[in-house]
């Protein structure tokens, strides 16, 4: 039945001078969105509204699940589209709409008209009425409720004339690329997936680093993080995702540096390594998952310790997230069940027993002069045989 789609978007509306970049920021990402769904789609822009028409045949349910990922969307609203034939056609073609698509009987509901197109000959209020007095003569079991409606009935009257009454939520946020590039510190863990959802939903394009250690870790730990980043750029779009081989690294700083320490050192060089990848691909910042208090590595001097090597600014979108705030929006993006697999990274694998909480930053300092002797040809080395996905 319904072969178009009103957009409804939120932030974008008050962008002034500039909204027209970011609707049009919102349609690109809706076509790229679309072209992943059997069908032919066409997207357009009209007076502070953005419009899909179905063209042909199309799965109605796999469209709207492809529009609840696109950031920026804010409501996905199936429209039934007509000609403007005078108020008396309209009533009809409300009528049908109603009939077809819902049981009227015992329901409550409401009009609101929306008249964009001025010079219709008759006020938004009088369309109000007349459709509510035909909709009760045509369904005497409904009745009319202004303040709390089961049924919210909107007619928007513009060049043609726009009938729905439902509205899909979607995510929101504002549409990716709109808001520079960052760099995703990506594990196979349950939190980084979601800080780059949610990095990604302020419309930024997300690149990731995920350091591996064989053969502490398995290919299929690798393989682990590889679906995890592509069940985020279901929503962020294709990630390019950097495979840095950190084993000599960790073992170097295993052999030469307090154990205590360990966390916080090796925690320094992914850093390190992260900004590098960053830089050359153009990132304005480094995305983490760490949350205050989280684990040892996650204390506030353990924070500012690893924020120190950094020239970037590092961004931590689940910075004040309870753990159950964070495996609740896994769950919600689809994460949740992969990070859950039993295939642990390179940060669970060196852990150390008691890790220090509370970092001296100098204390730190001089125990990485400890590995003044090889680590720089081993970060080298690192960078130079990473391995790049791309990742759809």
């Amino acid at each position: 039945m319904f072969k178009t789609f009103l957009i409804k978007y939120g932030e974008i509306g008050i962008k002034g001078k500039n909204r027209y970049l970011f609707e049009q920021a919102l349609v690109d990402q809706i076509n790229f969105a679309l072209s992943r769904v059997e069908g032919n789609f066409h997207t357009w822009r009209e007076q502070g509204r953005i419009y899909i028409d179905a063209e042909g045949l199309y799965d109605f349910d796999e469209t709207v699940e492809a529009l609840q990922r696109v950031f920026g969307i804010v409501g996905i609203c199936p429209v039934m589209k007509v000609e403007d034939h005078g108020l008396e056609e309209l009533g009809n073609e409300v009528i049908d709409y109603l009939a077809e698509v819902y049981q009227m009987e015992g329901k409550t509901f409401k009009v609101m008209t929306r008249r964009a197109r001025k010079s219709y000959p008759v006020e938004s209020m009088e369309v109000n009425a007349y459709l509510g007095g035909r909709i009760l003569d045509a369904f005497p079991g409904a009745s009319v409720d202004v303040h709390h409606p089961e049924l919210m009935i909107h007619v928007e009257i513009r060049e043609k004339i726009y009938i729905y009454s439902k509205i899909i939520p979607g995510p929101g946020g504002m549409p990716v690329g709109t808001n520079g590039k960052a760099m995703l510190l990506l594990s196979g863990g349950i939190d980084s997936p979601v800080a780059g959802y949610m990095i990604s939903k302020r419309g930024v394009t997300l690149e990731a680093t995920y350091f591996h250690a064989p053969p502490y870790t398995s290919e299929r730990a690798k393989q682990k993080v590889v679906d995890l980043a592509r069940l985020v750029a279901r929503y962020s779009g294709p990630i390019r995702l950097h495979v840095v081989n950190f084993t000599d690294i960790q073992l170097y700083i295993y052999d030469q540096c307090p154990h205590d320490e360990l966390t916080i050192i090796m925690r320094r060089y992914m850093m390190k390594i992260a900004e590098h990848f960053a830089g050359e691909d153009h990132c304005h910042a480094l995305v983490t998952g760490e949350s205050i208090g989280q684990v040892a590595s996650q204390t506030m001097q353990s924070l500012a310790a690893t924020n120190e090597v950094c020239t970037m600014p590092v961004f931590r979108p689940l910075i004040a997230f309870d753990k159950q705030d964070i495996v609740d929006i896994a769950e919600k993006i689809g994460t949740y069940e992969t990070s859950i697999q039993p295939y642990e990274d390179c940060c669970t694998i060196f852990v150390a027993k008691h890790p220090v909480t509370k970092p001296n930053l100098n204390a730190i300092k001089r125990s990485e002069q400890k590995l003044t002797e090889k680590i720089d040809e081993l970060v080298k080395t690192a960078i130079e045989t990473t391995e790049v996905l791309e990742i759809q």
